[in-house]
């Protein structure tokens, strides 16, 4: 009788993970993915913050891994960078020193 009893619930307890299946999702992500580009510039430091100003046009972008080109400061270098230019920001990959 007990084995009659704990075969529900076994049953119950093993198939949860697979009706569970699909449920979670990941937390909504922005869609727009962020181009990979290669950027020629310097590396401007203000009060402890990094930013990196492009040969071209003279932008200035925010870098949101800084410590990547903290050791670069006042020097001409181009980034392989993912550039999210609505918001004026690059995620450095890689330097090249000029």
């Amino acid at each position: 009788m007990k084995k009659l009893i704990l075969l529900p619930l076994i049953v119950a307890t093993m198939g949860a993970p697979i009706l569970m299946q699909g449920k979670f999702q990941a937390p909504a992500q922005d869609n727009k993915q962020s181009d990979l580009m290669d950027i020629k510039g310097t590396v401007r430091s203000e009060n402890t913050k990094i930013t990196f100003v492009a040969d071209e046009g003279g932008k200035s972008w925010d870098v949101l891994n800084p410590e990547t080109l903290k050791d670069h400061v006042g020097q001409h270098i181009q980034v392989n960078a993912h550039v999210d230019s609505d918001k004026g920001q690059i995620h450095v990959v890689s330097v090249i020193l000029l």
